[in-house]
Order: C-alpha cells, then sequence, then structure tokens
C-alpha cells in the first residue's frame, strides 16, 4: 500500500468510526436517556362517558372536556358520541371559552341535525355569542350572529322552552346594534358631517323600530335635517315621533327645536320617513 493510499484509507476509517459514535449516542438516548411515551390506555367509552359525567356533577368542566374529547378520538364511532358532543358545548359554554362552545354547536348540529336536542344546542350557541357581545364602541358581529342564532329558534321552534328567552335577549342584541349606528351617528352630527348622521340615524329608525333608541333617532333626524335646511323632512321626523312617541320628552325637545325656526311638526306623506307612522 502506497503512503497516499494508506492516507485515504485512514480518513475513511475515521468518518466510519465517528458515524458509529453517532449511532451508538442515538441509540444511547433511547437506551438510557428519556423513555419511550406509553401508549395511551384504551379505556371503555361508556367508562369515559360516566367518568365525564362525574367530573361535570362536581364542576370540573375543564377535566370533563379534555375526558370527551379522549372518548372521541378513541372511539369515533361509539354511541355516546353525540351525548359527548352535546356534553362538550354545555362543557365549554359553562367555563367561558364561548369560541369552543360554537365550534361544539357546529360539530353537533352538522352530524345530528334531526336531533330532538338541535334547539338546545343552538341556544347554547346562541349564549356563547351573547356572552361575547362587548360595548357599543367595539364592533358588533358579534351581536348580528346572535340574534341570527336566536332568529332560528323563535322561528323554527317556537314552542320550545328556549324560545322566550331567546327573544329576550335578542331585543338586548337588537338594542346594541341600534346603540352602535346611534353612537356612529352622533360623531358625524357632532362634527357636521349631516348626511352621514342622517344615514345611520334612519338605519336605528327603520330597522331598529322596537330598540330603545328608536325615539332619540326620530329626534335626531329632525335635527339634522333642519340643519341641512331639509325643513320639510325635519318637519316630517318630528310629527312621526309626536303621533308615535306623544309623551315622549324627545317629542318635546323636537317641537321646541321646530318652533325656534317657526315651523311645526308636519307630516309629508312623499316622504320616507312618513312610512314609519304607526296605525
Amino acid at each position: 500500500m502506497t503512503i497516499s493510499q494508506h492516507a485515504g484509507f485512514s480518513v475513511r476509517l475515521a468518518r466510519f468510526v465517528a458515524l458509529g459514535a453517532v449511532v451508538v449516542m442515538l441509540a444511547g438516548c433511547n437506551l438510557f436517556g428519556q423513555p419511550k411515551l406509553k401508549e395511551e390506555e384504551i379505556i371503555p367509552p361508556d367508562t369515559l362517558y360516566q367518568q365525564a359525567l362525574g367530573e361535570m356533577d362536581k364542576q370540573r368542566y375543564v377535566t370533563a372536556v379534555a375526558t370527551l374529547e379522549k372518548l372521541e378520538r378513541q372511539h369515533p364511532f361509539s354511541e355516546f358520541n353525540e351525548k359527548a358532543k352535546l356534553m362538550e358545548t354545555y362543557a365549554n359554554y359553562r367555563i367561558g371559552k364561548f369560541e369552543e362552545a360554537i365550534l361544539a354547536a357546529d360539530r353537533y348540529l352538522a352530524l345530528y341535525p334531526s336531533s330532538k336536542e338541535v334547539p338546545y344546542v343552538m341556544y347554547l350557541k346562541g349564549n356563547a355569542y351573547f356572552g361575547q357581545i362587548k360595548d357599543i364602541t367595539r364592533d358588533q358581529q358579534i351581536s348580528r350572529d346572535a340574534i341570527d342564532t336566536y332568529s332560528l329558534i323563535v322561528s323554527n321552534y317556537p314552542e320550545s322552552e328556549y324560545a322566550k328567552d331567546a327573544k329576550d335577549k335578542m331585543v338586548i342584541a337588537v338594542d346594541q346594534l341600534a346603540g352602535k349606528e346611534m353612537s356612529v351617528g352622533r360623531y358625524y352630527l357632532g362634527n357636521g358631517n349631516y348626511p352621514a348622521a342622517i344615514n345611520r340615524f334612519t338605519v336605528v329608525a327603520t330597522q331598529f323600530q322596537t330598540s330603545t333608541h328608536i325615539e332619540e333617532a326620530l329626534y335626531r333626524l329632525a335635527e339634522a335635517n333642519l340643519a341641512l335646511g331639509l325643513i320639510s323632512e325635519a318637519q316630517t321626523a318630528a310629527a312621526v315621533l309626536g303621533h308615535n312617541y306623544p309623551q315622549s320628552s324627545w317629542y318635546k325637545q323636537a317641537f321646541d327645536l321646530l318652533a325656534k325656526q317657526g315651523i311645526s311638526p308636519q307630516l309629508n306623506e312623499g316622504s320616507k320617513l312618513a312610512e314609519l307612522k304607526q296605525g
């Protein structure tokens, strides 16, 4: 063997030894390092279900959700899956995990659309939206989602035990949307952007007539239209306000506002606002 051949053999031998050391080291990690993860013990579905019931009875909802998830993971075709998904929706709602509750509700409704529990699951979903409603300075998409869900309960399951509470909460959610429009409208009004303000107040007057903001919305329409010199529209808004809510303090303010300009409330039948007149 020549010197160059001997040198090449030495290099290959060194690489082989180094590679062997790496293999041994990696093997040592398994042999002498961290033990291999133990496979998850498979527990019968009825046992897991009863365990989850017990945890929920003790109000240990986080633990119950984990148990229910294990049941679904280990036994995806179990007869207990429908009940597990229902309980998972409820448990997530109870601990304030509203997004998780909504997702769980959607899964249940997709898999079991004919279940007798559908009204209850929809009610939980609506409540999960309702629980996230913020003050009127925030985006109100959550309020709209709550209204849509409650509306389905009221229209599809009017005789259910959840319909009345859905109606009551829907009123609150609608009031929230109206309040948001009023807040923006007042901002535009205060900054002299009267057309934009009128648009917002008109939304309240036409779309949220059951809200607590309707009287002020009609007054603001009289105020904004008067500021633009739209006398007939201002008179009509005030006339509708007086007809629908004659005892309202907002009507008194509207009457006084017009009186300062030498005019009084008068209904213009050609105005869109005239359509808001009740009776």
